[in-house]
């Protein structure tokens, strides 16, 4: 059967057929040996619904998505996954569960859920922003969020003015700006973003991000820590001594804060090509990594690269359309830089 009707099939059949034709769907999208591993990505997850990013998963979300990834793949360590697609021993239905950045709510609300359904998790942490520290564009999120009514007149530092009267003003705001700063110089990109925060008159928070005490946390929990850079650069954008720097330094960092060998990276944005280049995978590779991890959608085809192992966002809410979207993912040649 075609996956496009054995897609529609599952579908049609809802909740009473699904399981099975599900798991038959998954089983040939993802056979094993060296093929068809879904590494899923997350960032945060809310203890509760914000009413600026409805999008975002939440607790309760997060906990449906996992129950059905558990009862539908084979969720294993990344690292173990990266070894066995090495040797050619992955399991079908193989799938592996990331988080980047390194929020505080993964340790206070992720890491409860995962415990709650049995699964791993790899965590990718930006050592730079641990212990009160806070990423660039979560400090423009936040000074949206926090900005009285009016409008944010950006103009003299080029960034154009923003009406914030409404909850959807300020939902239009946040890409605007994080549009105009993303590729910025990193120096400069800080500059405007406390110049921002001066305009908007408005304190941010200290505690998105974890602190060493909650990345130690998940090691003891069991979970995997990988390297994520020190200040997520966008590598492509630095000098090579500079970015091999951001790679080694942010290992370093956290091999001394868990005392234990850090074998896993994610290349910051990590588009192929764009964000990261082939000379960041032979970086990667110099630093003794195992593995490394892009924010390519789509599957590995042929034997797979696993310093550019592709990753993919499930946004689907409902447990049918979640598992779907996983399959379809499974369909799409993944791009290496």
């Amino acid at each position: 059967m075609k996956t496009s009707n054995m897609i529609r099939s599952a579908e049609q059949h809802g909740a009473a057929g699904a399981p099975l034709l599900e798991k038959s769907l998954l089983s040939l999208l993802s056979p094993g040996g060296r093929r068809g591993l879904s590494i899923l990505i997350y960032h945060r997850v809310l203890p509760r619904k914000d009413p600026l990013f409805p999008g975002e998963v939440d607790r309760a979300e997060f906990s449906d998505q996992m129950a059905a990834l558990a009862s539908r793949f084979n969720v294993l360590p990344l690292l173990d996954a990266v070894r066995m697609a090495k040797a050619g021993t992955l399991p079908p239905r193989a799938a592996a569960i990331t988080f980047d950045d390194g929020y505080a709510d993964n340790a206070e609300v992720a890491l409860p859920v995962l415990q709650q359904h049995g699964l791993h998790a790899t965590f990718f942490v930006a050592t730079g922003f641990l212990n009160g520290g806070r990423m660039w564009n979560d400090s423009v999120i936040e000074l949206v969020r926090a900005a009285p009514d009016g409008v944010l007149d950006a103009s003299a530092l080029g960034l154009g003015r923003h009406p914030l009267h409404t909850l959807a003003e300020r939902q239009r705001a946040i890409p605007a700006l994080i549009g105009q700063l993303k590729y910025l110089p990193m120096a400069e990109r800080l500059a405007q973003v406390q110049r921002l925060a001066d305009l908007a008159g408005c304190a941010l928070p200290g505690d998105l991000m974890m602190t060493s005490a909650q990345v130690r946390k998940l090691h003891a929990a069991g979970m995997g820590i990988g390297a994520h850079t020190v200040n997520h650069p966008i590598l492509a954008r630095l000098p090579d001594a500079q970015a091999r720097e951001e790679i080694a330094q942010g290992k370093l960092a956290l091999e001394d804060i868990i005392g234990a060998h850090v074998s896993l990276f994610a290349y910051p944005n990590g588009k192929p090509g764009e964000d990261y280049l082939p000379q960041h995978v032979a970086m990667a590779r110099d630093l003794r990594f195992e593995g490394a991890v892009s924010t390519s959608w789509g599957a590995s085809r042929g034997k797979p690269d696993p310093f550019q192992l592709p990753r993919f966002t499930p946004w689907d809410r409902g447990r049918l359309r979640f598992i779907l979207r996983l399959a379809r993912n499974l369909t799409n040649s993944a791009q290496l830089a």
